[in-house]
């Protein structure tokens, strides 16, 4: 799909028929208060719509719908192979409305429509269709058992779901949650960002019209206090997966703890270190690497490459490099393709990001703000490790780079820290780089480039960054089923004796 100009994309902004409603049961509903909260745009600061403002009697209709819908089997007795069609024709549907989904994504983001058109979109249909096709393929197992008996180990759908999210890749981790939640066979509540619900209603919209029984997904936009709280405490949710921060991950094993014992998946922050040793090939390449890792998406990425730890051999080498590579992050209206760095997510948001800025002293590369709501792509060296800078999750486009002078101290300093969600590792030397890679306690590590790995791999995290699962691959159906042991004895009844 072509690139249209930025009033080209304007233009479809202000024709966009916004979802403003709860989608519960099948349909639209305004919140059972009545409530709503205003959503605006993070790129000028103009009202968008006026959203629904659920609260915890709209979270307990909704699991109400949800159960009876599990319970009933319309979903989740469904043949896997029916299973599988309506999903394929979901994800049709969301290529029917890709453009649409697209603007409706970056006006209420703040991200650049180029990444929206090129990235979150396709990845997001490319998710579903994914885990759609996976549904008839995944088998269950016959465990070693005796000549008389029979152990069958099968898989059933954990029940109903919540799936609370993030809002620096809505779509995106809509699809990492929802794919292989309703491949599995589940009931779903979604809880997106405040921030960022739009995209959310619109696809639980679809999926309805793909033929998804009501009752299967439904969406809460609202407060983490309104709706995430009370989703997470809820006695009749049977697991909550999670993308988000650590200090909010961390409550959902509290509320899990204080109500039912739900199963919980985590997918949290990151302070992701990116090690170039200097015999590293191709520094113009290696800086294209890092500049991407680290300025993608306005740096609100969990994996971003904020940590450039650096041997100081080819330390000035790869900054100019960088500086060179930087230039062409510019910062502007996202509706315009031609923009890098867009807006970001809100006014706080901003004010947290400009903080560390304040902390940073004088930046190597950019260090600007701009209308209260852009950020330049920004260098900062800091003197070591334990630096505010180097220690804590920024979310913005700011780059910190730390010194070294051996392999081991890059890998001791890369390390130090509480989070292990990303790493990546440039050498040339290939057993340095896979014991680097085996070193590197994260949960993905990519040598010579930056990356997560794509839709076949599992991604999450160690330490801080994660807990008891994993997003993609055929890992992440793991998470919404349960696995149940069915024992046949095949015994002859003649036997005198039964132990």
């Amino acid at each position: 799909m072509s690139l249209l100009t930025t009033e080209e994309y304007q233009s479809i902004a202000k024709a966009l028929d916004l979802p403003v409603n709860a989608y519960i049961d099948g349909a639209y509903r305004p919140a059972h208060s009545g409530a709503t909260f205003s959503s605006s745009n993070p790129a000028n600061g103009e009202p968008i719509a006026e959203i629904a403002s659920c609260d915890s009697q709209d979270v307990d209709f909704a699991v109400v719908k949800a159960r009876e819908a599990f319970e009933d089997g319309r979903w989740s007795r469904m043949h896997p192979s029916d299973r599988k069609e309506v999903l394929i024709r979901f994800a049709k549907l969301l290529s029917r409305n890709a453009r649409e989904l697209a603007v409706m994504e970056s006006l209420d983001s703040g991200k650049t429509i180029l990444d929206c058109e090129t990235v979150d979109v396709p990845e997001t249909i490319h998710c579903i269709k994914w885990h759609a096709e996976a549904i008839d393929k995944i088998y269950d197992q016959v465990a070693p058992a005796s000549d008389d008996h029979i152990a069958l180990v099968i898989r059933e759908p954990i029940g109903v779901v919540g799936l609370v999210l993030p809002w620096n890749f809505p779509l995106l981790m809509l699809a990492w949650k929802i794919g292989p939640a309703l491949a599995a066979g589940c009931s779903l509540v979604v809880k997106p960002a405040a921030e960022t619900s739009l995209t959310a209603l619109r696809v639980a919209e679809l999926a309805s019209e793909a033929g998804l029984p009501r009752g299967v997904l439904n969406v809460l936009p609202g407060s983490g206090a309104n709706v995430g709280e009370p989703i997470g405490r809820h006695m009749d949710i049977d697991m909550v997966s999670f993308t988000g921060s650590t200090v909010t991950g961390k409550r959902f094993l509290s509320y899990s703890a204080e109500s039912n014992a739900k199963e919980i998946v985590l997918e949290m922050g990151g302070k992701n270190p990116c090690v170039v040793m200097d015999d590293a090939e191709n520094l113009d390449r290696v800086a294209q690497h890092v500049v991407n890792g680290a300025f993608w998406n306005m740096g609100e990425n969990c994996s971003a490459s904020s940590r450039l730890i650096v041997h100081k051999n080819v330390k000035d080498e790869l900054l100019e490099r960088i500086a060179s590579h930087a230039k062409h992050w510019n910062v502007g209206n996202p509706m315009d393709p031609a923009t890098r760095l867009g807006a970001l997510v809100s006014k706080q948001h901003f004010e947290k990001v400009s903080g560390y800025l304040a902390q940073a002293g004088k930046a190597l590369i950019g260090g600007n703000t701009h209308d209260g709501t852009y950020v330049e792509a920004t260098v900062v060296e800091v003197p070591n490790n334990q630096h505010p800078l180097a220690q804590e999750e920024i979310f913005g486009p700011v780059l910190t780079v730390i010194e070294v002078d051996s392999f081991d101290q890059a890998i001791a300093v890369a390390n130090d820290t509480e989070y292990g969600l990303c790493a990546s590792l440039f050498t040339a030397n290939a057993k340095r780089a896979i014991r680097g890679a085996r070193a590197l306690r994260a949960g993905t590590v990519t040598v010579n480039s930056f990356g997560e790995g794509d839709i076949s791999t599992p991604f999450g995290g160690y330490k801080q960054s994660g807990f008891g699962g994993r997003d993609n691959s055929v890992h992440a159906h793991d998470q919404y089923t349960q696995l149940k042991t069915i024992w046949l004895d095949l015994s002859d009844d003649s036997d005198e004796s039964v132990d």
